[in-house]
């Protein structure tokens, strides 16, 4: 088997020349590409600003972007956007993503491998108005017994009457005893569910996040929203590249490479930026009328920490207050002629069993170039990313010939395994978020840390880059 990566961005070559101080009252830096940062951009350049969208990185996507490697092009992890993900696809439209091209839409399911001891829940593709198309899913479901799908239909009721709302906070396996859930229901579908969206486990994570989650997706009132949609095209180029386009043709630039030292606000609202890099050519200081500080939540505390005058220490201390939560992809490479019975499935993960995947993708029946890789995902992985990467590999091979009863997918050609160390926070109960006001003239905060009613999701980010965005705009006319 081959080497184990941890992610590292390679070099991106769209940098633009180095520009000079711009200090017209339209100039506005995003410092994070980011989908947050990309989000804030577009929104900035469409309302007629000059913007600067400034990456440390090489390539741009922050947590959810592609990995170059020596075995193929990858991504850094793999995403499922849902229907009701509005706010991410009303701007992929926006910029030019062709959905269809660029997305697969699925009916909602949770479908695990036939003998693995799991279920087979999908909705069918019947013309069912919301929530009928779920009710039939559950008629149908294989795998549950009468005391798993009325468990189900009562917790469904009970939120729906509740208005999917949470006066006060608790976890999410409280939650579930309270409504009485199965322990079959809580393995097959509640757990899994809650490790994909929070990416915490049940016992630790938010209730309220949880069911505003369910809410959106289950509960909407639209059949759609509850449509998974698997990226057919790497991260970056699923919306990133495309924001960094439609900034460039609205005037503005796009600089990788380039990490903000600093910030110092300077007279008349204006922002100075010291940038380092060799994409700048060593140091570099230039002014803006504002900022959108889009990097993850410790670089952003360390930004802010360091503006000199000011009183950010309770922000600072919000946002170094964040506990973070891994997700290890480990690729799998087979002959190009293995494929799997459908685009992915659900996993019974036992740990203690060196069971460690959750889902798995056939990449193949997304981009027909992946053919024969699978990737195997791992939520809130901290305890398997510790193990001997090679160890790590093996055991989900053999996980994956087990369970599907194919002895050659225990042999794969070649792996990669990525681990996103940080890729989300803990979403755990009555945790405190950040709004996108700094508390300072011309700066607004955005990511997927900032409050929401999701957890950090790409639609999360998505929306948080929008509100600061919006933030600055209104400020600017003020």
């Amino acid at each position: 088997m081959a080497e184990v990566i941890v992610a590292e961005p390679p070099e991106d070559k769209r940098l633009a020349a180095k520009a000079e101080p711009d200090l017209t009252s339209r100039s506005i830096a995003v410092i994070g590409s980011g989908w947050a940062g990309c989000a804030a951009a577009v929104e900035l350049a469409r309302a007629g600003y000059k913007v600067t969208l400034l990456e440390s990185a090489r390539t741009l996507g922050g947590r959810a972007r592609r990995v170059d490697t020596d075995r193929a092009h990858l991504d850094n992890g793999q995403h499922i956007l849902l229907g009701a993900y509005s706010e991410t696809l009303r701007l992929m439209k926006l910029t030019g993503v062709d959905r269809k091209q660029a997305l697969l839409t699925l009916p909602l399911q949770m479908r695990y491998p036939d003998g693995s001891g799991g279920m087979d829940f999908a909705v069918p593709e019947l013309p069912l108005p919301a929530p009928l198309h779920l009710a039939a899913a559950l008629l149908r479901a294989k795998g549950l017994q009468r005391e798993d799908k009325l468990s189900l239909m009562r917790f469904s009721t009970a939120a729906r009457w509740m208005g999917w709302q949470l006066n006060d906070d608790c976890s999410v396996s409280e939650l579930l005893q309270r409504f009485d859930q199965t322990p079959r229901l809580i393995q097959l579908m509640w757990r899994p569910l809650c490790l994909a969206a929070l990416n915490t486990p049940p016992e630790r994570a938010s209730a309220r996040i949880f069911l505003n989650v369910l809410r959106d997706s289950l509960g909407a009132r639209r059949r759609s929203a509850s449509d998974m949609l698997l990226p057919r095209v790497d991260l970056s180029a699923l919306f990133p590249q495309a924001a960094a386009a439609f900034v460039e043709a609205h005037g503005g630039s796009v600089r990788t490479g380039a990490k903000v030292q600093a910030l110092r606000p300077i007279e008349n609202r204006l922002w100075q930026l010291n940038i380092s890099g060799a994409a700048v050519g060593g140091t570099w200081s230039t002014y803006f009328s504002g900022v959108v500080l889009a990097t993850g939540a410790s670089q952003a505390a360390t930004l802010l920490h360091d503006i000199p005058d000011t009183d950010t220490a309770a922000l600072c201390a919000q946002l170094t207050g964040f506990a973070p939560e891994a997700i290890t992809t480990c690729y799998l490479q087979y002959d190009p002629a293995t494929k799997l019975g459908q685009p992915f499935y659900a996993l019974l993960d036992d740990a203690e069993n060196h069971q460690y995947g959750q889902f798995v993708f056939d990449r193949g029946q997304l981009d027909p170039a992946q053919a024969g890789l699978l990737a195997v995902i791992i939520s809130a992985s901290a305890k398997a990313a510790d193990q001997p990467q090679e160890l790590l590999a093996e055991a989900l091979a053999v996980q994956l010939a087990v369970v599907f009863q194919r002895p050659e997918l225990g042999r794969p050609t070649w792996f990669k395994v990525i681990t996103e160390k940080r890729a989300t926070y803990a979403c755990s109960p009555g945790l405190v978020r950040p709004s996108n006001a700094s508390g300072l003239p011309g700066l607004a905060i955005a990511g997927d840390y900032t409050a929401s009613d999701y957890p950090a999701t790409l639609e999360t980010a998505v929306r948080s880059g929008i509100a600061a965005a919006a933030l600055l705009n209104r400020s600017a006319v003020q």
